[in-house]
């Protein structure tokens, strides 16, 4: 007799679950779009560089990894076009990442697939339990660091 796994109801495995959920959703969305050469890390480093670039090592420690995997990255957004190197402003000897117009439109459609499936979600429990679990996790969020948003916010997997 075949047994079923218990039923995930933990905090952790719930907001796992949902983040998951949401990514899935974007990306098929995006992959329908024509970016289907994006994945869910590089979310996390234009999340450094939008909207007004940033150095090498400035992804790199907002993504918690070493300079050499943000140059692979940068290497590989940049082959596919959703990034340039430029020469750093204040820096002659130094580079700056900026997105290029394909990333902008890569970013503005993220924006506007978030937007429609957070009502996707608003529209299964209610825009105001959505809000409230919105403003909920803010809060705790806050509590846990000293009243801030924490600047990074970095893959874990």
């Amino acid at each position: 007799m075949a047994h079923d796994l218990p039923l995930q109801t933990d905090l952790a495995a719930l907001l796992s679950m949902s983040f998951s959920a949401i990514i899935h959703e974007l990306h098929q969305r995006l992959d329908a779009l024509g970016f289907d050469d994006i994945r869910p890390a590089h979310g996390f480093l234009f999340q450094r560089i939008n909207p007004d670039g940033a150095t090498g090592m400035e992804i790199a420690e907002h993504l918690g990894i070493t300079k050499q995997a943000v140059s692979q990255m940068i290497d590989y957004l940049e082959q596919h076009e959703y990034v340039a190197r430029r020469q750093h402003p204040k820096d002659g000897r130094g580079k700056i990442i900026v997105l290029t117009e394909r990333g902008w439109q890569l970013i503005h459609a993220r924006e506007a697939f978030y937007k429609e499936i957070e009502q996707q979600w608003a529209a299964i429990i209610g825009s105001e339990r959505l809000e409230h679990i919105k403003s909920d996790l803010s809060h705790i969020i806050l509590n846990i660091h000293a009243g801030e948003f924490p600047q990074r916010l970095r893959p874990v997997w």
